[in-house]
């Protein structure tokens, strides 16, 4: 069977300076990859005739479907509409279900008149086959050449998002026989990529010539990912699943979570079996870890509430730390986070606590206790743990990793404490 491939392009000045970050092509491309899709090329492109024309003339050849997103707004830099409409030889009519859509969507939704430029968006090229956008204003358009599919979408996340689920990815299936991709990934902490690699290079090298095992480390974590494709999905299935169940066997003191899912989901689950509940009192990660936590669908069943105890009023006045333990040994120590945990257990009222202390930098290191010096523990009624991490890369770094390793020390602490 022939492997169905996809190029990705994103249109937009505002990605090539950094101004917005280019999210769309990540989500598409696993989108595709979930139905059967290789992508093969992802590209970034500024709002240039010239350029889109050009991008194109290369990709087209090259894939079996080309998506574009970007370009389709109502304002003069939105030229992918009209180029489309010259690319593949058509002219420009007035599309009546989109001119409705835009009608409903400005007199009920937005509660505002429509005027002449937000009624254009419903001129579309008499090539295309018209995707509704029920999110927005800009409909998909789907068009074909030489057996090649190209469908451009808007660059709003959300509304190609939209489009993407309801009707590109249908069309897809319908229109290919797409082969099965199979994935089974784990999570491990306490190990380095390296290390991770040498442990398991007997089992790397045993690994059926299908079966392609990947290393995704991330913020002192590596997730270790086996994929397969084949039309047999019983048989791709199955052989991962046996190789995957060894992996695990081999690396059962290092795994997180046998799947891909990240760390506060694995939090969540513990809390949840075990009908616990969990606040946070932080002060170099700002919120870092309850904004985590609470991104988690149904969290208000185990998280309660944060202390943000940025400064040291806080933790004296809300927190209760003593002014003589900060005077002593400093607002970054363990005995702070101990502290710490004891206040916001009191006040929160929660099963388990995690507390963070630190110096993220770039500025108010010391020789003792320099740029990337954190203290976290975790603690409830009976225990509390603590372990101090130094980190070494920027602010924004620092202050992930943090709280990443604070949601893997409450991980297993609430482990150990069901034991």
């Amino acid at each position: 069977m022939k492997k169905i491939t996809a190029t990705i392009i994103t249109i937009g000045d505002e990605l090539l300076i950094g101004q917005v970050i280019d999210t769309n092509s990540a989500w598409m491309a696993q989108e595709l990859n979930h139905i059967g899709v290789t992508v093969s090329k992802r590209v970034a492109v500024g709002d240039e005739w010239e350029a889109i024309w050009t991008v194109l003339d290369s990709e087209m050849p090259k894939a079996d479907i080309v998506l574009l997103t970007g370009g389709l707004g109502p304002t003069a830099d939105d030229i992918t509409k009209p180029l489309l409409c010259d690319y593949f030889g058509g002219k420009m009519v007035v599309n009546e279900a989109v001119l409705q859509h835009l009608h409903y969507l400005f007199e009920k939704v937005f509660s505002r008149p429509m005027i002449q430029r937000n009624a254009r968006q419903a001129e579309v090229p008499d090539v295309c086959t018209v995707l509704h956008n029920a999110n927005g204003t800009a409909p998909g358009m789907w068009f074909e050449k030489n057996g090649v599919i190209l469908v451009s979408l808007p660059g709003v996340p959300f509304e190609m998002k939209g489009l993407m689920t309801n009707e590109v990815i249908p069309a897809l299936q319908k229109r290919f026989e797409l082969p099965v991709i199979h994935h089974r990934t784990l999570l491990t902490a306490g190990i380095g990529e390296s290390y991770l690699a040498e442990r398991i290079k007997e089992f790397e090298s045993s690994l059926p010539p299908a079966i392609k095992l990947a290393y995704l480390p991330h913020y002192g974590m590596v997730r270790l990912r086996l994929s397969a494709t084949g039309f047999d999905k019983d048989q791709i299935t199955h052989e991962i699943d046996g190789e995957f169940n060894k992996l695990q066997a081999q690396l059962a003191d290092v795994l997180v979570t046998n799947k891909d899912e990240p760390l506060e989901k694995v939090v969540a689950d513990l809390l949840l079996a075990q009908q616990k509940t969990i606040g946070t009192a932080e002060s170099c990660t700002g919120g870092h870890i309850a904004q985590l936590i609470t991104a988690m669908p149904g969290a208000s069943q185990y998280y309660k509430g944060s202390v943000v105890s940025y400064a040291n009023e806080i933790k004296t006045n809300i927190l209760h730390v003593a002014v003589s333990t900060l005077q002593n040994a400093g607002a970054v120590s363990e005995e702070i986070v101990i502290e710490m945990v004891k206040g916001a257990l009191d006040v929160l009222k929660t099963d388990f606590v995690v507390a963070t202390s630190g110096i993220m930098g770039p500025d108010g290191g010391t020789p003792e206790k320099p740029v990337g010096t954190v203290w976290v523990a975790v603690g409830n009624q009976k225990e509390i743990i603590t372990q101090r991490f130094k980190f070494r890369f920027d602010r924004l770094r620092n202050i992930d990793l943090t709280a990443i390793n604070a949601l893997n020390l409450c991980r297993k602490f609430i482990l150990d404490q069901s034991l």
